[in-house]
């Protein structure tokens, strides 16, 4: 049955289907731009590995992407709305991650070097992965329990895993959101991504595959990484921030802050850092620089040790 609008449009004959789709997202994005009702700030992408327009939708708010044929990106969707499903903690630490990374300038709307939302909930989906006991399960888990119908190869993926819900055995974790944001902050400010990649499939870190510096694999196209955009520079800024929040919510006092009327907890967070005290953050920052430093001294002395031994028992 037809809908009440219908369009109908003919494709020159392309050499790829890939610019074909690139194309098609052009003229989408035209469309957009100068007809589309409330859409605004519309970006054509369409070098990306996966082409796309990016808009805002100003009456509601909503930022869209929209793509074409990417049946892997839909069932990264339904993976997250799962996840999303099966406890309300997840939704509600996604959203003050996501919230605290745009305040301090991690994410951006517009493509760069920097950590994507979509790198960035992957992250908060594996460190629940990781608590004791886990608060999700992990993707191959997720497969284990997919019936006939959640079978789905995609381009040579597999992407199943269960939908029905009710075969996944509820989280036994009753730990409250104020500690799963302090251990959040506490342990990617402590990861060693120069060795170790994120894995939700697995639920673990592995060695990287190669030198990004920063590795999390594509949950369904396990040879793709998600987040190899991000560059040094933005990953260190990452992980500064991770520190200095994990920082504030263990060591602030709250109380005295609440009588100074100053804000305190996640409203702390919420704020740019080094604008309600910038010199407590320079000190921080300098500590966390000269403990590294010190790290690295103690290491040459190690290895120098070593040499003067081998020489001598030559």
């Amino acid at each position: 049955k037809k809908g009440p609008f219908e369009m109908e449009y003919q494709m020159k004959r392309l050499p790829s289907e890939r610019l074909a789709t690139q194309r098609i997202l052009s003229v989408i994005g035209d469309c957009l731009d100068n007809f589309g009702p409330g859409c605004v700030s519309v970006q054509k992408i369409l070098n990306a590995r996966c082409p796309l327009v990016k808009f805002s939708h100003q009456p509601t708010g909503f930022q869209c992407d929209l793509s074409v044929s990417n049946s892997i990106a839909i069932k990264s969707s339904e993976l997250l709305y799962i996840y999303g499903c099966l406890d309300s903690r997840v939704r509600a630490l996604v959203f003050t991650v996501r919230c605290w990374a745009r305040v301090h300038g991690l994410t951006n709307s517009v493509p760069g070097t920097w950590i994507t939302n979509f790198s960035l909930t992957m992250m908060i989906m594996f460190f629940l992965q990781k608590r004791s006991p886990p608060i999700i399960p992990t993707l191959d888990q997720l497969k284990e329990l997919a019936d006939k119908k959640d079978k789905h190869v995609i381009g040579g993926y597999d992407c199943s895993f269960v939908s029905d819900l009710s075969k996944i055995k509820p989280t036994e974790n009753t730990e409250t959101l104020d500690v799963l944001l302090g251990d959040f902050f506490e342990y990617f400010g402590n990861f060693d991504f120069r060795k170790n990649s994120i894995n939700l499939r697995k639920g673990k870190e592995v060695n990287k595959p190669e030198s990004s510096p920063l590795y999390i694999w594509n949950p369904f196209e396990q040879d793709l990484n998600i987040s190899k955009n991000v560059n040094q520079p933005q990953l260190e800024k990452f992980v500064a921030m991770a520190r200095e929040s994990a920082w504030i919510l263990q060591k602030e006092d709250n109380a005295q802050r609440m009588i100074n009327k100053e804000p305190w907890g996640l409203a702390a967070l919420l704020i740019p850092f080094g604008k309600s005290n910038p010199s407590k953050m320079k000190n921080r920052m300098k500590g966390m620089g000269s403990e590294t430093i010190r790290s690295l001294l103690d290491s040459l002395k190690l290895n120098n040790a070593n040499s003067l031994q081998k020489a001598v028992g030559k």
